[in-house]
Formats: structure tokens, sequence, C-alpha cells
């Protein structure tokens, strides 16, 4: 990150107060090639601000059984509570600022979205998984990450996954990604596109329905 970015980001995290945590899951086994790079970042994200804390962890450590992380690397954010926001694959190109936007988020406490999607998205009691499938040259794919994150921080019933397709391509074709962003819901619902709030919420109760 040149030093401009890194002056935007200082005036971005000036404006909110707070905690959050990154987790930062490497394998113990085969670690990628960028991951050192993808390390360096997360590290110069954590400076950033007071209430950022970063923990780099193996993939054998209690924590990645602890909370599940089923592939390597991944991230996970936690705010003054515990979140179920996931990166799997490192968040770079447009997903980048779905990580900023999401830190943002953990520190405020709180994503921003209507009241009225809000309040029905905490309503859910029944267990939520959603993937969604990206690339980091789409568009398109922060809108839909976003969504499902920012369900995720409401909820703690959800579960909310950034899968990088060209990492995971075996995963990508288990769900038959050929377009993205491709959002999976409990194995039941799929959808291709950003979608508005309202419609991905829609589909939610639709996986959820009957259980």
């Amino acid at each position: 990150m040149d030093e401009e970015t890194l002056e935007e980001l200082r005036r971005i995290f000036s404006r909110v107060e707070g905690r959050a945590k990154l987790l930062f899951f490497k394998s113990s086994s085969r670690e990628r090639d960028y991951c050192k790079d993808l390390e360096r970042i997360l590290k110069k994200l954590a400076s950033l601000h007071d209430g950022l804390e970063l923990a780099i962890l193996s993939s054998e450590s209690e924590e990645a059984e602890k909370y599940e992380i089923p592939m390597f690397p991944a991230i996970l954010i936690h705010g003054a509570e515990e979140f179920n926001v996931r990166f799997f694959g490192a968040p770079i190109g447009y997903e980048f600022v779905v990580l900023i936007e999401d830190l943002v988020d953990a520190l405020r406490g709180r994503p921003e979205l209507s009241r009225e999607v809000a309040e029905r998205v905490e309503e859910i009691d029944k267990r939520v998984w959603i993937r969604v499938f990206v690339t980091p040259s789409c568009p398109y794919c922060p809108i839909a990450v976003r969504t499902a994150h920012k369900f995720a921080m409401l909820n703690k019933n959800i579960v909310a996954d950034a899968i990088d397709a060209t990492e995971f391509r075996e995963l990508a074709e288990k769900y038959g990604v050929f377009a993205v962003p491709k959002v999976v819901i409990n194995d039941r619902v799929e959808f291709e596109g950003a979608v508005p709030d309202r419609y991905f919420l829609s589909r939610i109760l639709e996986a959820v329905q009957g259980d």
C-alpha cells in the first residue's frame, strides 16, 4: 500500500471508535505464495487504529477448530462481539474495499441497513450458512459479500463466507460457479449477481423454510 492509500485509510478509521479483531489463519502445511504479503497488509491495517487487534494463527490452532475454519488462508472478523464474518483467500482487488468496510462496521458495532431489513434479519432463529463466491476482478461481488457480512453481524445464527473462486477451484466446481458473484445459502438456494438487501433476505427465508 502506498502512502496515499494509507493516509486515506487513516482518515476512514479516524471517523469511528470501538474495538475489532482480525484473525488471520495460515496453513501450517502449505502456505500460499501471497500469504506473507497478506500478513504484512493486515499488520499495517491493524496499526492504523488503536482499537484494531490482529491475531496470526495456524490451521492447527485451537481457534481454527473453535471457529470451524475449513480452508486456508482465512480471515475472521470480530467486533466487540464475535461475528461469523469470514474471507477465504486473499481479499484483494475489489474485495479489499469489503475488508475495510467490514472493519469499519465491526469497530462501530453495527452495520448500516434499513430498519425493516435489520429487524427481519435479527428475527431469524435458524442456522444460515451463506457462501458468496467471488473473484478479485469482479466489480459486483463486493455488493453481495457486504450484504451477507452485514447480515452475519446482525445475527449470530448467520455465517457468511466470501470465497475466492480462483483460489478454491474445487469448491467452486462443486457448486457450479460459472459466473460471480454466486450465492449459495444452506446448500438449498442459489442465485447469481448483486441484488438488493430485501431480495437477498427473501432467499435466506426461503432457504430456512421447513427447518
